[in-house]
C-alpha cells in the first residue's frame, strides 16, 4: 500500500496548495474572514477549495478500497488522474467557471471507478 499512501499524501498536498491559494486570494481581494463572498475571483478560489474537499470525501476511501480489493497500481494510476483533474478544474474554474468541465469530468470518472471498484470488489469477497 506504499504507492497508494504516496498518492493519497500527494492529493492532500495538492489540497493544501489550493487552501493556500484561496487564502492568498482572500488577502489579495480584501475579503475579510469569516466572509465567504466578496470579489468574484476570490469566490472562484473558494469554490475550488470547497469542491475539492467534497471530492476528497469520495476519493480517499475509494482509493484505499480499490487498492485493497482490486489493484494497488491501478488505484495509484486513478489517483494520479484524480489529481490531474483537480489541477485542471482549479485552473479552469479560476480563469472562467465555464472552463471547469474537463477537470471536473476527470475527477468524476476517477472517483466513480474507485468507489464502484471498491464496492464490487468487497461484494465479490463476500460471495
Amino acid at each position: 500500500m506504499d504507492l497508494v499512501a504516496l498518492v493519497a499524501g500527494l492529493a492532500l498536498l495538492e489540497y493544501a496548495v489550493l487552501l493556500f491559494l484561496c487564502g492568498q486570494a482572500r488577502g489579495r481581494f480584501e475579503v475579510p474572514a469569516p466572509a465567504t463572498t466578496g470579489h468574484p475571483i476570490y469566490e472562484r478560489y473558494f469554490r475550488v477549495q470547497m469542491n475539492t474537499i467534497e471530492q476528497l470525501v469520495l476519493f480517499l476511501p475509494g482509493l484505499f478500497g480499490f487498492a485493497h480489493y482490486v489493484s494497488e497500481p491501478w488505484a495509484a494510476g486513478l489517483g494520479v488522474i484524480f489529481m490531474l483533474g483537480r489541477a485542471l478544474y482549479a485552473r479552469g474554474y479560476v480563469q472562467d467557471p465555464a472552463r471547469r468541465g474537463p477537470g471536473f469530468l476527470l475527477t468524476l470518472l476517477a472517483n466513480l471507478v474507485l468507489v464502484l471498484g471498491s464496492i464490487v470488489g468487497a461484494a465479490l469477497r463476500l460471495l
